[in-house]
Parts: C-alpha cells; sequence; structure tokens
C-alpha cells in the first residue's frame, strides 16, 4: 500500500495545491486503497495487486480533465531523477562520508600526539630527543594535522553545498520502479546500518575502561590510557560518520521528496 501512495504523491507532485486537488487526491487514495484490499482479498499477491491497481489509475491529465479541472501554466514540473543520477548521488555521499570522517579521525590524531609523544619520550622509549626536546615543536604536527582536516571538511562541505547534487534538497520525483529499488537497497542496508551504530555505541561506553586499566598497572603512564581513550572514540565517531551518511543519503531519496510533495497540500 506505501507503493500505492507514493506513487500518487509522484502524480499529484507537480499540480496547484488546491482544496480542491488536495480532495480529488484524498478520494483517488481510498478508491486505490479500497480496490487494493478488494484484490488482496481475492488472493492476489501485494505485487500483483499493486501493480493492479496502478495500471487503473490511468493518466493524470485525463483524470484532471474528467474534473473539469484546467492545467494550463499552472503544473509546477518536478525533475524526475533517473537511476544513474541516484546511483552516482550514492557514490558521492559514501565519498563524502569519507572526508567527514577521516577529517575527524585527524584532529583526534593531532590532540593524541600532544599527548603521546612528550609521554613516550619521558619515558625514554626515543632517548634521542630526550635532553634537547621542546613541548612546542609539537604545536607544528598539530597545526599541520588540523589544516589537512579543514581543508577535507571545506571540500566535502562546499561539494555538498554547491556540487550537482545540492538540488536534492528541494523537491524531485523518482519513478515507482526506481523508487522500489532504492527502498529494496535501504532495507539490505538497515541491518549493516544497526550493527554499526551499535558497535559505535559499546566502543564509545567502553572506552574510559582504558583509563582504569593504565591507572591499576601504574598511574605514572595515565597518559596511555588517555591516547587510547581518545583514539577508540575517533574509530567511534568515524563509524557513526561513514555509516551515517550512507543512511542519511537514502532518507534523502526516499523522505524528501515524500515529505516535500505533502507538506504544500497541508
Amino acid at each position: 500500500m506505501e507503493t500505492i501512495m507514493n506513487y500518487l504523491d509522484n502524480m499529484f507532485a507537480t499540480l496547484p495545491k488546491t482544496e480542491q486537488i488536495k480532495s480529488i487526491k484524498e478520494d483517488l487514495l481510498s478508491n486505490m486503497e479500497d480496490k487494493y484490499n478488494e484484490l488482496k482479498s481475492s488472493g492476489k499477491s501485494e505485487n500483483e495487486a499493486v501493480g493492479i491497481v496502478i495500471s487503473e489509475f490511468g493518466n493524470i491529465d485525463e483524470l484532471m480533465k474528467e474534473f473539469d479541472i484546467e492545467l494550463d501554466g499552472e503544473r509546477d514540473e518536478l525533475p524526475t531523477l533517473t537511476e544513474d543520477e541516484v546511483n552516482n548521488y550514492l557514490k558521492v555521499n559514501k565519498k563524502w562520508s569519507i572526508f567527514f570522517g577521516t577529517g575527524v579521525f585527524i584532529c583526534l590524531l593531532a590532540l593524541i600526539q600532544l599527548i603521546l609523544i612528550p609521554q613516550i619520550i619521558e619515558d625514554g622509549v626515543i632517548t634521542d630527543l630526550s635532553e634537547n626536546f621542546n613541548d612546542d615543536i609539537l604545536l607544528i604536527p598539530f597545526f599541520l594535522l588540523i589544516a589537512i582536516a579543514i581543508a577535507m571538511f571545506t571540500y566535502a562541505g562546499m561539494e555538498m553545498s554547491f556540487g550537482k547534487y545540492r538540488d536534492l534538497e528541494k523537491r524531485f520525483k523518482l519513478t515507482v520502479h526506481l523508487r522500489k529499488s532504492i527502498e529494496n537497497k535501504n532495507d539490505s542496508f538497515h541491518p549493516t546500518y544497526t550493527r554499526s551504530i551499535i558497535i559505535g555505541v559499546v566502543i564509545s561506553f567502553l572506552s574510559p575502561i582504558t583509563l582504569f586499566i593504565e591507572s591499576a598497572i601504574n598511574e605514572d603512564v595515565s597518559s596511555y590510557g588517555v591516547v587510547f581513550l581518545l583514539l577508540i572514540i575517533s574509530i567511534a565517531t568515524s563509524i557513526f560518520i561513514y555509516f551515517g551518511f550512507i543512511k542519511m543519503s537514502y532518507d534523502t531519496l526516499l523522505k524528501i521528496e515524500h515529505s516535500n510533495s505533502n507538506r504544500e497540500y497541508k
């Protein structure tokens, strides 16, 4: 039934947002729902019932003529996304997720080296630098890493705001077949997304354990515990960002179109 609702949303998305059009749409949805339930009761499968209901819908222009509604010059034409555009958007969004996730990891890495290097020098792991080492030297790699991260954030942000896919923040149409394909991909990805969130949450929750372990072993080397804590948090954050961006791309394709096409009817 959801497929029928999405199909009807697409058909009415470009029509004037008037009370008359809204009433016609509601009546059609009610009739299509009755027909769908009737077909299901007669033994038809869900796909068969949906196909029959949609095939009997007819042409939207002819339907408007039956209600004596003149549409010339009133239609708000929405772009229809192609399969290549959808696949490229999903691919590019995955690239953006890598840029943002890596940028966050680099920021935390910059902080980690400020803590780790002085500690290993103090412990004599690096003996050549122990006598003449100045902590201010660490600001050079710190700012260098931060600059790299900012560059990655800026590039990805500019691509999202001004790239060819920025129009996906606006309204668009999907064919029934393409929408079904995206829904299948989203359903297949959902278990992976759920596992990634669980893993990220568990990692974040357990990360403070490193501090307790280090303190129990030797209170003088608690800096290593902080380093491991930040490292684990950076990994968890990267997981959230990477898989979150992928999920957001599916939500954008499946929900923004639906919500925008309905918002102006309310």
